[in-house]
């Protein structure tokens, strides 16, 4: 596990699953998964990453930053696309190594880099015993 400067340590397991203090269980890799969905409409958005730096920088600003595993550097969502996504309630899971971003999406609503409202666009169907990917 890994501790960053910004969160406490984790601690014993009580204290993890019933306490009050975000002690956020990085990989270690340093990150953190988070799943964002639509505050109003409950869609999956997308799932992304945050390093300590992401996810303090989402609690101070009330806008999702993410850590950008491709491009490897830390990521304001929005910052070009102006689809910025802004906080309405942040959940943890129970114990504290995944997030979940429930946010309104500015500017044109979308969330994928491919131009779509979410990241899942697409159905995994199985057709003849293989794995066949379908739109919708």
């Amino acid at each position: 596990m890994c501790a960053s400067p910004a969160f406490p340590s984790p601690g014993p397991k009580a204290e993890l699953e019933e306490g009050t203090v975000l002690t956020p269980r990085f990989g270690s890799d340093g990150l953190v998964t988070c799943v964002t969905t639509d505050a109003e409409t409950g869609e999956l958005l997308m799932v992304a990453h945050m390093n300590a730096e992401a996810l303090a920088r989402t609690l101070e600003t009330g806008e999702a930053w993410y850590w950008s595993r491709s491009r490897g550097e830390l990521w304001h969502k929005g910052a070009t696309s102006g689809q910025v996504q802004t906080v309405v309630e942040m959940r943890v899971d129970c114990d504290q190594d995944a997030l979940w971003l429930k946010v309104r999406v500015a500017g044109d609503g979308g969330c994928c880099h491919t131009g779509r409202r979410s990241c899942f666009y697409r159905r995994v169907a199985v057709q003849d015993g293989k794995a066949v990917l379908r739109h919708g």
